[in-house]
């Protein structure tokens, strides 16, 4: 019986924001990749022909897979980790669409390292493409997912992120569920682990019901501690029980109004009810106090757009200068 196929009709969905990066790595000769580091291979430099490859093959991605949906594409970049007999190839596609980017972003990077085994193969003839995946994908409403091994990618080949070296830090969980045991508290998980891996000294961690005492108390054990940050995942709703704003604002002296925005504005690419939460981040004495929503996706995209601004936030409270902090952002 003949089988009929047909694209998926997503003229339903909403247009969000959509971004995905692919990895994967070539392996070569040592002599091959000292000739692609100096990049005077015969026919040129291999690395930038591959990128190019790459790009133009993202942005036609439909013409050659049947049922892929033609995209207009916001951005293509490919950037490489070169090891001392391999290279790491990244290809990231950013659009907005009613449907995702993934095969773009693995379409784009397949013919990158295409490009590098042709322009190679004359002088090396053993050459493995090997370890091609989807390393993380934003948008729709699955939201950000991520790869498993793209944590092991980022410390394996990349510059190891120490911005919240030196910084003391606490995180509480608002849940009468999690409080009582119901459910595991997956959201402070990710922030405790988001500072760590970074640098940071933890000094407590804590889950507590949505109770204004139980808030209170948690941040005077903050400042008892004189800790750098308190970051608070939870209550940051419209119901009775959601508080935390509520009380924390009464407790500040400043409030960062820019924390919040940053959220709303990200989170609503990928689900519009990110408009009602009220997030936001305070002074409280000499402690910033960092509220994310509840729930371990918008945390995740919470992180993803202001948790540069942390470390950086504690450096101005402080005191230290803006040129100061500028370099050690950078290093």
């Amino acid at each position: 019986m003949m089988q009929n196929y047909r694209m998926v009709d997503v003229g339903n969905k909403d247009v969000t924001r959509r971004r995905a990066i692919a990895r994967g790595s070539i392996r070569l000769s040592s002599v091959t990749m000292q000739m692609i580091a100096k990049g005077d291979s015969p026919k040129g430099n291999i690395l930038a022909i591959a990128e190019v490859a790459g790009i133009m093959a993202a942005k036609n991605t439909s013409n050659m897979l049947p049922l892929c949906h033609p995209l207009v594409l916001d951005s293509v970049r490919i950037w490489f980790d070169i090891g001392s007999n391999e290279v790491h190839a990244n290809c990231e596609v950013i659009c907005n669409a009613k449907t995702g980017v993934e095969m773009e972003a693995l379409t784009g990077l397949n013919i990158c390292l295409l490009a590098i085994y042709d322009l190679a193969k004359a002088i090396d003839p053993i050459i493995e493409i090997s370890e091609i995946y989807l390393q993380k994908k934003e948008g729709g409403k699955s939201g950000l997912w991520s790869h498993p091994k793209a944590y092991l990618a980022t410390s394996v080949h990349s510059l190891r992120d120490t911005s919240f070296e030196g910084i003391k830090f606490c995180v509480g969980t608002l849940s009468d569920r999690a409080s009582q045991g119901i459910y595991q508290d997956e959201s402070g998980a990710l922030l405790r682990n988001f500072c760590k891996l970074r640098g940071g000294a933890e000094e407590f961690y804590k889950i507590i019901p949505d109770e204004a005492e139980s808030l209170r108390k948690l941040v005077g054990a903050t400042l008892e501690k004189k800790s750098n940050v308190l970051l608070l995942t939870g209550g940051t709703g419209i119901s009775n029980r959601d508080i935390t704003p509520d009380i924390i604002k009464d407790m500040s002296s400043k409030e960062l109004l820019g924390f919040g925005e940053l959220q709303r504005q990200f989170g609503s690419q990928f689900t519009k009810t990110s408009w009602l939460s009220r997030a936001s981040a305070y002074v409280v004495k000499e402690t910033l106090v960092v509220l994310f929503p509840g729930s371990p996706k918008a945390v995740k995209q919470g992180l993803e757009c202001i948790g540069t601004l942390i470390p950086h936030a504690v450096k101005m409270l402080r005191g230290e200068s803006h040129h100061k902090i500028e370099e050690g952002d950078s290093n």
